[in-house]
């Protein structure tokens, strides 16, 4: 095959998972740096909540270019090598908790990032943002 399918995330899409993200940190009581990128990384949407740490917006930045370019969340570069990717790609690439791939009908479109919360938090938005965007997309 020459040429594959593909899907793209539109900048509607960005928004509604931008303002799912926004309305699960507000629930949490955790102001957070929003990154959605499309599936070559470039930035889509970018928030960073009032009262985030300021230097939070460029792990969520890594974070979502992590996991637009591996299809998989970013905590799951294995540990040995996480110190030497993030050398290798200037901090492009990182094993923070927090990245997840953005999916429609199995193709690969993006990814989010989140920070500024615990591991836990960070994912929790993540999580958020994306059943809502996958219940927007319908069966």
């Amino acid at each position: 095959m020459l040429v594959e399918p593909s899907a793209r995330l539109t900048h509607q899409g960005a928004l509604l998972l931008l303002e799912a993200a926004v309305a699960e940190a507000e629930a949490l009581g955790q102001p957070q740096c929003i990154v959605i990128v499309d599936a070559s990384g470039v930035d889509l949407a970018v928030l960073r909540m009032a009262g985030a740490k300021v230097l939070s917006l460029e792990s969520a930045r890594s974070k979502a270019r992590t996991a637009a370019s591996i299809g998989a969340p970013s905590a799951e570069i294995p540990e040995p090598v996480r110190p030497a990717i993030a050398a290798a790609t200037g901090g492009a690439v990182t094993g923070l908790a927090g990245g997840f791939p953005i999916r429609a009908g199995g193709v690969l479109i993006g990814g989010i990032g989140i920070g500024s919360g615990s591991p836990g938090q960070d994912c929790a938005v993540a999580e958020a943002a994306l059943a809502a965007f996958s219940e927007s997309l319908g069966p």
